[in-house]
């Protein structure tokens, strides 16, 4: 059985997520699929993630000087660059005799990927597929066989950043997330207890961990008279109450059943354009971003909003109307409309991945088990 080699991180939940959608399709292919995060294979990787998520909780006018500079290097920095060769030998380690593909869902693993295939030191192809919208510079680099994009906007940015081979595909969300009827709509509001709403249903997301200016837009939300917040805290449970102490009526801690509770809304109201916007386009949700993170949030806010996927508020005063129109109008049709047509058409990924290895010769024609542990060492 050919195996393929997933790395991501658990940075947030959506390079995660998009890791085991793909894990999900190869599986369903009849592929063996490893999962690995990348995070427990370099150097102080958990440290890492946490002084991140510090900086970008408490201290985000650094996080875009750290995102705005790192965006116009051509490579990683030196300490950056440090971390990541100390992380190849347990890469190479982590990827069996009988691989045949190793994919990379999150940027510092795709540096460490092409970096193994460009020395020679990995002779299975490579692939990256992008969990953001807009295409951070660090996620390319020399040695990887094939770039996957979700849409056509990110491949272009993906091209200017010099990605030597880019494909668009369908995005990479669980097939839990699909358009429900009135009917199941009335289910779902019921078994979250939101059943007794008289406006329409605004869900605010904020990632796993509860990032971004979740309370204020929450009230802003609620303020605008035209939607009632439902709030995901993920797992920020000081937000959590501290909502619940507001008086909020719909605050939530971290979801199991996203899928659900996304076909109980009529809008979703994001800050960062991950992989809850996509999953959300295939519940059929119009999207709106609103008080969205520095960095990379406004980076995909501007993509999304440039692609007519999901509208950018910029400014509280526009918020009444923009929800209006998200949720009664033609604009929330054309939106729910554009989404659903981006998650379902086109070329899965799987199907991408498994061409590049016909082209190889690895489906069908796998190496060795001795060949692949010499081209490995």
């Amino acid at each position: 059985m050919s195996r393929v080699v997933i790395f991501s991180a658990s940075v947030g939940a959506g390079h995660d997520s998009a890791a085991a959608a793909l894990a999900d399709r190869l599986t369903a292919r009849g592929f063996a699929v490893d999962r690995h995060d990348f995070l427990t294979l370099m150097p102080a990787g958990r440290t890492v993630c946490e002084s991140y998520k510090r900086i970008i909780t408490h201290a985000p006018r650094l996080y875009q000087c750290i995102y705005s500079r790192t965006e116009r290097a051509a490579r990683p920095g030196l300490v950056q660059r440090r971390l990541l060769k100390g992380a190849e030998q347990a890469v190479l380690a982590a990827i069996p005799a009988d691989a045949v593909a190793a994919v990379a869902t999150y940027p510092l693993a795709a540096q460490v990927l092409a970096r193994l295939r460009a020395s020679g030191r990995l002779r299975i192809p490579v692939v990256v597929t992008f969990t953001d919208f807009s295409v951070h510079p660090l996620w390319v680099a020399e040695g990887v066989d094939l770039y996957v994009a979700p849409h056509a906007v990110t491949a272009g940015q993906a091209v200017e950043c010099e990605a030597a081979r880019v494909a668009v595909a369908r995005p990479l969300v669980s097939q839990r997330f699909a358009r429900r009827t009135r009917y199941e709509q009335a289910a779902a509001r019921a078994k979250f207890g939101l059943d007794g709403a008289d406006k329409p249903l605004a869900l605010l997301l904020g990632g796993s961990w509860g990032v971004g200016d979740i309370a204020e837009t929450a009230s802003d939300l609620a303020a605008s008279g035209v939607v009632t917040p439902v709030v995901v805290c993920g797992r920020n449970e000081a937000l959590r109450q501290r909502l619940r102490a507001a008086g909020l009526p719909y605050v939530f801690g971290w979801v199991g059943d996203m899928a659900t509770l996304m076909a109980a809304c009529d809008v979703m109201v994001q800050n960062a354009g991950a992989s809850s916007t996509l999953e959300a386009f295939a519940t059929g949700l119009p999207v709106a971003t609103y008080r969205s993170l520095v960095g990379h949030g406004r980076t995909n806010a501007a993509m999304l909003d440039e692609a007519g996927l999901a509208v950018w508020i910029r400014s509280a005063e526009e918020l009444p109307g923009a929800l209006l129109e998200l949720t009664s109008g033609v604009r929330g049709l054309r939106q729910s409309k554009a989404g659903l047509a981006m998650v379902g058409a086109g070329t899965a990924p799987d199907e991408l991945i498994v061409g590049l290895l016909r082209e190889h010769g690895w489906v069908g024609n796998e190496i060795t088990s001795s060949e692949h542990a010499a081209a490995a060492v």
